[in-house]
């Protein structure tokens, strides 16, 4: 069976030890980038590789860009093979609770054309919760081919966004929390507030109990009210930095509303041109 979106604690343990199987621990804090290293040598869901935000799942930033640009395909094809993540490799990728940064690995595969990669729902808190043994240090993969195929149509660039909002068809979703829309409170970027026509769905609003994904019916709901009657492919989403809408994302997979776009710079490079409007408010 091929998993796409998420997967649950008790199939995955069914999976450890496969050889075509390749298990991610994304775990990352925005405030403390070495957190996730540690926390990943300290304990891990067996055979589990690293994979880091600032490092492996995103390009260093440049003057004009957001925080986590998106890596260039090849070089994340490099990082992949070398994460033991082949073209016909199973990916699970996992985080602390809420699926915020693992979700950005899951869109960074299928926005290079791999679709077999899931989210563990509830990570690594759902993995001991279910009786889930830890291991220690760093695990060595054996090193993979794997063949970028980049779709461009899945993502926009800041021009393109611009030029999408000024036809009445787009749908721009931010998954910050509602404070940090609002502009009320700003934590991590410099300027507070949001993009003009900006509609909020903070990522919080996909989940349940335990840090799970809602059931699909549940997000579908919630996500045809956001839509409107818009279809998804007219829905961009964006958070910050490229990271968290990708959670956005992934939900409306779920729900079986496919075909949404990343608008990869977002807040923090949105900002970074001192004319671009900002609002501010819910």
């Amino acid at each position: 069976m091929e998993f796409q979106t998420l997967i649950d604690a008790g199939r995955l343990q069914k999976l450890l030890g496969n050889p075509k199987v390749a298990i991610i621990d994304c775990r990352f804090d925005l405030k403390d980038p070495a957190a996730g290293r540690r926390a990943y040598l300290a304990g891990h869901i067996p055979h589990a590789r690293h994979a880091d935000l600032d490092r492996d799942l995103a390009a260093p930033p440049g003057p004009g860009t957001g925080r986590h640009p998106l890596p260039a395909p090849d070089a994340f094809a490099a990082w992949a093979g070398s994460a033991g993540i082949g073209d016909g490799t199973q990916v699970i990728a996992y985080d602390a609770a809420d699926g915020s940064f693992a979700a950005r690995l899951w869109w960074l595969l299928r926005w290079l054309g791999h679709r077999a990669v899931a989210v563990l729902d509830g990570g690594l808190a759902a993995w001991i919760a279910g009786g889930g043994a830890l291991e220690k240090g760093p695990v060595a993969a054996a090193a993979l081919r794997f063949t970028p195929r980049p779709e461009p149509h899945s993502v926009l660039s800041t021009a393109e966004l611009e030029a999408a909002l000024r036809t009445p068809a787009a749908l721009l979703v931010d998954a910050r929390s509602p404070e940090r829309f609002a502009g009320t409170v700003e934590p991590i970027d410099p300027v507070a507030g949001h993009i003009p026509g900006a509609v909020n769905h903070p990522l919080a609003a996909n989940l349940g109990a335990g840090h799970r994904f809602l059931p699909a019916a549940e997000l579908a709901a919630r996500w045809r009210q956001r839509l409107a009657g818009k279809d998804p492919a007219q829905l961009i989403a964006m958070c910050g930095s490229g990271v968290t809408a990708c959670h956005n994302l992934l939900s409306l997979e779920v729900a079986g509303l496919g075909g949404a776009k990343l608008y990869a710079g977002s807040w923090s490079e949105w900002i970074r041109d001192p004319k671009r409007p900002v609002a501010r408010g819910a």
